[in-house]
């Protein structure tokens, strides 16, 4: 089925990008560079860890992000996030499982689960942004996705504009895992700022007594390390 690149408006077939705004959009992922192996952050050189990292380990394994938060991809979030978009859902699927096939493979028996967006998000856009990248990765990666995984237990203050040691306050405790016990979970979101969002989300996983968290991110904010 013929449809336009989200992008440039090419004909393209299927719910995807064309190749050339694909190059351009995950090219800072694509090429051989500095990237902390752990959150996923672009580092200025190479480095076993970024520094974040290395102070604090996340509660998560690792992170395999699409593309960086930054023209021309972030138009492609702000088409599903703020002009609700939901035909995107399925292309940014498809680039972050682009990464994740690039990237060492997930565990067989892992499932998905949904970074669940606050009440105040919900009532606005209608719909949970992560959920719906998620919902089209159980296609791209042929794993079960656990909608129930992760609960949100109280509202918190809105996160733009807070630090690394602001969004960790205001995260404690307000999530919870159920159901992912003896599994291996892939935690989807759309944009990874801080992780601190994931470390949280990861943490209550873990408590669950799931075996592994890793992140999938479609966008990681550049210079916002963990």
């Amino acid at each position: 089925m013929g449809c336009d690149c989200p992008l440039c408006g090419a004909r393209v077939r299927g719910a995807r990008l064309c190749a050339g705004c694909e190059a351009d959009v995950t090219r800072s992922c694509r090429e051989p560079g500095a990237r902390c192996p752990r959150c996923a952050q672009r580092l200025r050189q190479p480095a076993p860890l970024c520094a974040g990292c290395l102070s604090r380990p996340p509660a998560y394994l690792r992170a395999i992000v699409a593309f960086d938060y930054e023209p021309p991809g972030v138009a492609l979030i702000g088409q599903l996030k703020t002009r609700l978009r939901l035909s995107l859902a399925p292309v940014l699927a498809r680039l972050l499982g682009a990464a994740v096939a690039r990237e060492a493979p997930l565990p067989a028996d892992a499932v998905l689960a949904a970074v669940p967006a606050s009440r105040a998000s919900l009532r606005r856009r209608g719909m949970n942004p992560a959920m719906e990248i998620a919902r089209s990765l159980v296609t791209a990666l042929d794993l079960p996705l656990r909608p129930g995984a992760l609960l949100r237990l109280r509202e918190t203050p809105r996160q733009a504009g807070l630090g690394r040691r602001e969004r960790r306050a205001a995260l404690a405790g307000v999530f919870r895992g159920q159901g992912v016990r003896g599994r291996h979970v892939a935690l989807v979101d759309d944009v990874m700022t801080t992780g601190s969002t994931a470390e949280a989300a990861a943490r209550a996983l873990l408590a669950a007594g799931a075996l592994s968290v890793t992140v999938l991110a479609v966008a990681r904010t550049p210079g916002r390390g963990s």
